[in-house]
C-alpha cells in the first residue's frame, strides 16, 4: 500500500479489525519512510453495476456520485458525516442486494430520496428538486405537501 504522505510503498498494517458495518476490514498502517500513520478499508469486490442514465447511456457505478449528491443535500443542515456515511452504506447495501448487473438512476434515486426523507426533510427535499426537475413552485409546494401530510 502507498503511503498517502510520502508516496512510499514501504508500508505494514500495524492493526485489523472490523469496521462499523462489519461488511469490510478497517486497518492502520505505519509507513517505514517518513513514519506517518494512515487508515485503509478493505471491502469484497463485488459484482460490477451498471447504472442506466435518463439518456439510455450506461456507466459503471460509482458511490461518490450518490455521496456528492447527499452532500450537496445536506449542505449546512443538522447531518453529521457519520449519518452520511451511514446513509449511503445502506442505499448501496439495497442497490446490490438486487443482485442485478443493470440498475437504472431513476430506481436509485428513488432509493436516495426514500432513504433521505427519513433522515432530514429539507434535504430531502432539496434532493428531490434537483432529481425530480420541478420547474415550478407548484411542483415544489405538491412535494413539501407530501411530506407535511406523512
Amino acid at each position: 500500500m502507498k503511503c498517502p504522505y510520502c508516496s512510499s510503498e514501504n508500508t505494514r498494517v500495524i492493526d485489523s479489525r472490523p469496521a462499523d458495518d462489519n461488511s469490510s476490514i478497517r486497518r492502520r498502517r505505519l509507513c517505514d519512510v517518513c513514519g506517518k500513520r494512515f487508515t485503509t478499508y478493505e471491502k469484497v469486490e463485488t459484482i460490477p453495476l451498471i447504472v442506466i442514465k435518463k439518456d439510455n447511456n450506461r456507466e459503471q457505478y460509482d458511490r461518490s456520485k450518490i455521496e456528492a449528491g447527499i452532500l450537496r443535500a445536506c449542505h449546512k443542515r443538522p447531518v453529521s458525516a457519520g449519518q452520511i456515511d451511514r446513509l449511503v452504506d445502506d442505499i448501496e447495501t439495497e442497490i446490490f442486494n438486487r443482485e442485478e448487473q443493470e440498475i437504472s438512476s431513476s430506481v436509485i434515486g428513488e432509493i436516495v430520496m426514500d432513504k433521505l426523507s427519513g433522515l432530514e426533510a429539507v434535504a430531502y427535499v432539496r434532493f428531490a428538486s434537483v432529481y425530480r426537475e420541478f420547474k415550478d413552485v407548484n411542483t415544489f409546494m405538491d412535494e413539501l405537501k407530501k411530506i407535511l401530510d406523512k
